[in-house]
């Protein structure tokens, strides 16, 4: 199948963040309300969470705020490149279970993401209401509505009967391994507790890489991003490379938002790099404690599952 896209329009990242003192509301199908500007031209980011902070705010005191730095430093110590070697080893089995993609949606409902200082609802909300606001503003590109629905559903792999790996292991932002960690990445400072620190195979900006090696020979920390990048991949997927992109990366903010690593980057990386930062915006913006009506709106995106996936999945 040839996917068709159009360029996408490029917005730097202070640009997401700008938005009119004074907005008004647009409801989609689920009930879902987006911040709409008064000239009406798209989904703008509003400035604070769900618990009154700004969005990504590592420093804000609060009880949760300690809990996501002790979720940091577990992630920072563990993650290792053996260590990620061993569960992309294990995991492209897919030998756990057989579903559908919305059955797993469903499945997400009983999961919470410890890491996300933004968020504490069940995370099908999450997925939903990425989706709506992509489909807001991109109403042609129908793949990027589907992708902002599934990027999370590797999250499944806290649950028990997908192994019930810790946190550290399946969220949290994520990062290269086999070459220095980046100060860029959050909470920096843990790193000097991982074994691979001291490696000197691995403590060089480049590490065992090089430049343009391209992403998909980086090894990356694992977590659901790999997991259902794997998933979606060996399953047959027909959704453009792109949206594998932002399944695979969506988590990597030391990239595709502090510009780290970015001497891995081929020709094909950068093309999608541009589609991974217009879809951060709904990603991380578009938390909200509104739930979206998910009855209303599962018709629509079992058609874009029908059209992009087969009826059943290997996980």
């Amino acid at each position: 199948m040839t996917i068709l896209m159009e360029k996408p329009e490029l917005v730097s990242q202070s640009d997401f963040q700008n938005h009119a003192d004074e907005s008004k509301e647009l409801v989609l199908d689920g009930g879902f309300p987006v911040p709409k500007s008064l000239s009406g031209e798209g989904f703008l980011a509003p400035e604070i969470n769900s618990f009154g902070n700004s969005f990504r705010d590592y420093n804000a005191e609060s009880e949760r705020q300690k809990s996501v730095e002790e979720f940091y430093k577990q992630q920072h110590v563990n993650q290792t490149y053996d260590f990620v070697q061993k569960m992309r080893e294990e995991y492209s089995k897919l030998n756990r279970m057989e579903m559908s993609i919305w059955e797993c949606c469903e499945l997400l409902n009983e999961v919470v993401d410890d890491s996300d200082p933004d968020l504490d609802e069940p995370q099908i909300q999450h997925l939903l209401q990425s989706a709506e606001a992509v489909r807001k503003d991109y109403p042609n590109e129908d793949w990027l509505h589907l992708t902002a629905l599934i990027h999370d559903l590797g999250k499944v792999l806290l649950l028990p009967k997908f192994g019930g790996l810790p946190q550290w292991a399946v969220v949290g932002d994520t990062f290269p391994l086999g070459c220095a960690f980046d100060e860029a990445n959050i909470h920096h400072k843990y790193f000097k507790e991982n074994p691979d620190y001291n490696n000197p195979s691995y403590n060089t900006k480049n590490g065992i890489y090089w430049d343009g090696c391209g992403l998909d020979n980086v090894t990356i920390s694992w977590g659901h991003d790999d997991y259902m990048y794997l998933v979606a991949k060996e399953n047959g997927t027909t959704l453009p490379s792109a949206g594998l992109f932002i399944i695979r990366y969506h988590s990597l903010y030391p990239l595709h938002t502090e510009e780290a690593y970015m001497q891995f980057l081929n020709d094909e990386d950068k093309e999608n790099l541009k589609w991974l930062r217009i879809f951060n915006k709904y990603d991380l913006y578009s938390k909200s404690k509104v739930a979206v009506d998910v009855e209303k709106v599962k018709p629509y995106y079992l058609s874009l599952i029908e059209k992009y996936f087969p009826a059943k999945l290997k996980w």
